[in-house]
């Protein structure tokens, strides 16, 4: 049987390549608005970072997705992405 090909991003702020599934994207769209994408199909520019909090940590003091999208994220948007980040965590974890 065929092993089935895993697709890997890298992310932002570590520049580790791990699976598509371990990582949650960013996108910005044409109109300069970011969302986050969990099915990671959304149209635009996108940026990953790692499901693991201390990363988003260093994310958010060093600015790694502004540069990367290009845009100036608020702190509200830091703090949606942080509860993302936390609840898929803990999901992960519990599996």
């Amino acid at each position: 049987m065929k092993k089935k090909k895993v697709p890997l991003r890298k992310c932002v702020v570590t520049n580790e390549m791990k699976p598509k599934q371990e990582m949650v994207r960013v996108v910005k769209d044409k109109e300069d608005s970011i969302t986050i994408d969990p099915s990671g199909r959304q149209n635009g520019r996108g940026a990953y970072i790692s499901l693991d909090p201390t990363i988003l940590d260093k994310a958010r003091k060093g600015r790694a997705l502004d540069r990367s999208l290009g845009i100036t994220l608020s702190e509200e948007f830091y703090d949606e992405l942080s509860e993302h980040i936390n609840y898929q965590y803990a999901r992960k974890q519990i599996q």
